[in-house]
């Protein structure tokens, strides 16, 4: 009996001690999850990618109805009514803001080289009223006056001020500016674009399969010339 009574007393006071251990023991670290890919910090001062960027996001203050229809505009600076435009619009008004206007160069660049713009809408000559409304025509353009860049999975290749083109469902294509807001989790740049609901920010970069990634910034006191 007294062996017995001896073991459990045996018993509990190691249990004692080992409750005491655990309480007073230094947790373990937890393990650490690797951050995203960070974001290249925007140049210093100044720059028209900033710039362009800033002048995008402005845009989402204006209530914008997406309406595709064709509009006869003037010539040169016209644009669609300021509450109607569809996503290149987006980037024509961004432009127009630094003093750049792509309705112009556009119909410019055509009038002398129109057999390197796509022919899809059976024109046989330009039309100011909707060439720089076209996504097509503005790759081409932004092909030849500014700079194609390598297409990549990786949100810190695109920049704020770039402009980037995708593939719709059902072929649509459709492009937006890369703005100076990250997205929550640091790995990317949100787009400025109108894919239906208006001129708004989002965090889109690879929400569809992108055809296009350019970086055209002219010089704004020669009218982007």
């Amino acid at each position: 009996m007294k062996t017995e009574r001896l073991c459990l007393l045996l018993c509990l006071l190691a249990a004692s001690q080992a409750w005491v251990q655990c309480r007073n023991a230094v947790p373990a670290p937890a393990l650490e999850v690797s951050p995203p890919d960070s974001l290249p910090p925007l140049p210093e001062g100044d720059s028209i990618g900033r710039s362009l960027a800033t002048a995008a996001l402005s845009l989402t203050q204006d209530k914008v109805q997406y309406d595709p229809d064709y509009f006869s505009i003037p010539y040169p600076m016209g644009d669609v009514p300021p509450d109607k435009g569809v996503c290149t619009d987006v980037v024509v008004r961004a432009y127009r803001k630094l003093g750049v206007d792509l309705q112009q160069l556009i119909h410019e660049d055509m009038r002398t080289h129109f057999e390197l713009y796509p022919k899809r809408w059976g024109l046989k000559r330009p039309d100011t009223n909707i060439d720089h409304r076209r996504v097509p025509n503005l790759q081409v353009f932004f092909a030849r006056k500014g700079s194609s860049l390598p297409l990549s999975r990786q949100g810190q290749d695109y920049l704020p001020g770039d402009l980037v083109t995708w593939r719709l469902p059902g072929g649509h294509p459709h492009i937006g500016i890369v703005s100076g807001q990250p997205s929550a989790d640091a790995a990317r740049y949100q787009i400025v674009h109108n894919i239906g609901g208006g001129q708004v920010l989002e965090d889109c970069l690879f929400e569809y399969p992108i055809t296009g990634h350019y970086r055209f910034f002219p010089d704004a006191r020669s009218g982007g010339r």
